[in-house]
């Protein structure tokens, strides 16, 4: 018997003000993203999937209100993909082909349990 276990993928670059991808590179990049998604998606792996925007607040522990994205390390979330795997290892395997890496970012693997 299968077990599928679920996984979130989170992904993590580094942005530039310095450097803006040419609207042919920014097109190899959806294509990029299109396969590594659809070919999850065609494996019935595939929960749920998001890209994260720039704009955005902070809440503090004090309960201020900040602008902007956090950053850690020069780097930010860009996103989120939830997926189904027998095991963290198998969730390594399938993230290896995200073209996050492909832009110098990273790909955290954790397990997830329900709330």
């Amino acid at each position: 018997m299968v077990q599928n276990n679920e996984f979130m993928l989170v992904f993590r670059y580094e942005p530039s003000n310095d450097y803006q991808p040419t609207a042919a590179e920014m097109n190899e990049m959806h294509q990029q993203w299109g396969a590594f998604i659809g070919n999850i998606a065609i494996q019935e792996k595939l929960v749920s999937t998001y890209q994260l925007g720039f704009e955005g607040k902070q809440i503090l522990a004090d309960k201020s209100v900040t602008d902007g994205i956090y950053i850690s390390d020069s780097q930010t979330l860009s996103g989120n993909m939830v997926i189904k795997a027998n095991n963290i290892d198998a969730a390594v395997e399938m993230a290896k082909n995200c073209p996050i890496l492909l832009m110098g970012g990273t790909v955290e693997i954790r397990s997830i349990q329900p709330m």
